[in-house]
């Protein structure tokens, strides 16, 4: 079974546009509890244009009972607040995510080979707090091995390239790059998470991924939930995640 972590960012996205509490996050977290979600995701940025600290404490305290059924995972840049934050709520996972000045949303997975001295002390620190370690990628042999010499538990597959080429083509030729990256990390003694641009379409084929542990979608569910409600799209994912066997 491949893990499902709803991220709940564009629901904040929603509420700072008009400042307030509504739509409040933890009843959006409640809907997709009630669902069945096993996971929930957040990526607090600097900029606080969606989720902010007070959301990740606040989020953390409704799951903390929960801790062993339902994951908390969050994302981000590993800028001295946040991981502070992080070691304070202590998520089952964090998952480091490059950024870039201005960017909308990720664009691309850490340089493989780069920033060793700034991210070795990162993980050490995560680790010493119980945290797991995910590090968002490129699906590549170099990037997957540099993941591996640096001491992260898992590494998440950017999948923006594999859904660019499932529009286009199918997606055959991008998915069997995916399968070499999984394999890889797999021998390397990596978890195998995933992210960016999955949706009901795409995710069929790349839920047959092996050594697939987890999948975090947020923009294309929250988008299709605005029309039926987060609840119903919530089940919708998770027929397609809870019948794949890795």
């Amino acid at each position: 079974m491949v893990r499902l972590s709803v991220n709940v960012n564009k629901v904040a996205t929603l509420r700072n546009a008009r400042g307030g509490r509504v739509p409040d996050m933890i009843e959006a977290v409640d809907a997709c509890l009630r669902a069945g979600a096993p996971g929930i995701t957040v990526h607090p940025r600097e900029d606080r244009r969606h989720i902010t600290p007070e959301d990740v404490v606040a989020i953390a305290n409704r799951l903390a009972d929960l801790r062993d059924t339902v994951e908390f995972n969050i994302e981000g840049d590993p800028r001295p607040e946040l991981m502070d934050l992080v070691c304070q709520v202590r998520p089952h996972q964090c998952t480091l995510v490059p950024v870039l000045p201005g960017e909308i949303t990720s664009q691309a997975g850490w340089p493989a080979g780069q920033m060793r001295d700034q991210l070795d002390p990162v993980i050490k620190r995560l680790h010493q707090h119980g945290v797991r370690v995910s590090l968002f990628v490129e699906p590549n042999p170099e990037a997957i091995a540099w993941a591996a010499a640096l001491g992260a538990d898992r590494v998440e597959l950017y999948t923006e390239p594999y859904a660019r080429a499932f529009a286009a083509d199918g997606g055959k030729a991008s998915f069997a790059t995916y399968v070499a990256a999984a394999e890889k990390a797999h021998t390397c003694g990596l978890g195998v998470n995933a992210g960016h641009d999955l949706d009901l379409d795409n995710l069929p084929l790349f839920a047959t991924l092996p050594h697939l542990d987890e999948v975090s979608i947020g923009h294309a569910l929250i988008s299709r939930a605005l029309f039926v409600g987060i609840e119903r799209v919530v089940g919708e994912y998770l027929a397609l995640t809870t019948c794949t066997s890795k």
